[in-house]
């Protein structure tokens, strides 16, 4: 197996490598530091918008769908080389339409709803949020509670959804809900595309501890919704949902450790240039253990992102939870692990948040700080073995012991 690029590949890289280096002498400094989240909030969401534009003027925004959606058919690797770009240098471009929804309307959708929802996305005209969480619905969202109930031409909605990323500054919707109360568990769920100006929609803010505002819960009263808005098949949304979590999981796959490795990169500088005890810090043969180590985690990772994007070619999209789940533990563990070591390396200073007297500005600490919430968000990665473990290893599942 070859796992090297080719010449045409290698220059394909350093053009998008050269275009993101200079979009991001322009970018606000909370861009600068990365994450998932950071494209939604207030500070970025702008410089988000104009990524957004320059993306779609270059072709680039959507390049891995096909034509007829507005994309160029770009290659797997044309697509995963620029995601890996994207991810290095902290770009702000929003994944929650172009990876999620964006595929799900490609397997379930009708040739009405393609030619409808995926050329907007494709053009950047429209903002996506996703509607699956709940209060009592997060990890286990099969136990959702939101209904969507039959009326004629339409269906109503009542309900409420919680840590709803982006829901604030989005246009649309996709949301699970119940269209068949009887049913249980996940039957009797449907997927809908939902516009957010509609009659009966409430919107209100989830703020962090700092005032930062990405989180949402949004309320549903008698909503009105048009039968036309549903994707796929009514009653038999969780297949499709579930093939939405694998997009997610494994979508962020290669970004992920790209990410990691502008983590490393800043900690490898520091342990080169830090001493204590009259020695700099790589000279400890501890630290250059732990560092050995992370950096074979991080190709190991990269390595996975990689087989699990070459599993999505193949399955032509449908591929394996489990692989999915896989790469979601994997890197967002990698993460904790990389944030634990660089505070034990830099002591009571790794512990000051953002200013002239943190070590690399604070980045470790907001690392170790939003961890948490990492290894707990898309699914739990408690709920991520044990679909290792059924769908991946045929383990049984001991109900009820």
């Amino acid at each position: 197996m070859d796992f090297h690029f080719t010449a045409g590949e290698l220059a394909l890289k350093k053009q998008y490598d050269d275009f993101f280096r200079e979009e991001m002498k322009h970018a606000p400094p909370v861009v600068c530091k990365g994450g998932y989240e950071v494209p939604y909030s207030k500070e970025a969401y702008q410089f988000n918008r104009y990524i957004r534009k320059k993306l779609v003027e270059k072709g680039w925004y959507v390049q891995g769908w096909p034509k007829e959606y507005g994309g160029r058919d770009a290659s797997l690797a044309e697509q995963m080389i620029f995601n890996e770009s994207v991810a290095y240098f902290g770009i702000p471009i929003d994944s929650i339409a172009v990876k999620m929804f964006g595929p799900a309307v490609m397997l379930y959708g009708t040739d009405e709803q393609k030619k409808r929802l995926l050329l907007p996305i494709a053009k950047g005209e429209v903002q996506y949020c996703q509607g699956w969480t709940e209060p009592n619905a997060g990890s286990d969202l099969a136990s959702l509670k939101t209904t969507a109930i039959k009326d004629g031409e339409y269906y109503v909605i009542n309900g409420q959804k919680i840590w709803i990323t982006a829901a604030h500054i989005a246009d649309h919707m996709f949301l699970l809900a119940r269209t068949n109360p009887a049913e249980k568990r996940s039957r009797g769920l449907s997927v809908f595309n939902v516009d957010l100006s509609l009659p009966g929609i409430e919107i209100r803010p989830i703020k962090y501890m700092n005032g930062s505002h990405v989180y949402n819960e949004v309320f549903f009263a008698d909503c009105r919704i048009h039968e036309s808005e549903r994707i796929g098949q009514e009653n038999y949304g969780w297949e499709q949902t579930r093939e939405t979590m694998n997009f997610e999981r494994s979508g962020s796959g290669i970004e992920r450790f790209a990410g990691i490795r502008r983590y490393f990169e800043q900690i490898l500088g520091y342990v080169k240039t830090t001493k204590r005890n009259g020695k700099y810090l790589w000279e400890d043969p501890l630290v250059r253990q732990k560092i050995g180590k992370i950096y074979a985690e991080m190709e190991t990772g990269r390595a996975l992102a990689y087989k699990n994007a070459w599993l999505q070619q193949v399955g032509n999209l449908r591929f394996s939870p489990a692989a999915a789940s896989e790469l979601k533990v994997y890197g967002t563990e990698l993460i904790q692990r990389l944030s634990n070591f660089s505070l034990e390396i830099m002591g009571f200073q790794g512990n000051i948040e953002e200013s002239q007297w943190s070590p690399l500005n604070g980045i470790m600490i907001d690392n170790y700080q939003s961890i948490i919430g990492s290894i707990i968000c898309a699914g739990s990665n408690e709920i991520q073995r044990n679909i290792i473990a059924w769908v991946g290893c045929g383990l049984p599942r001991l109900k009820g012991q």
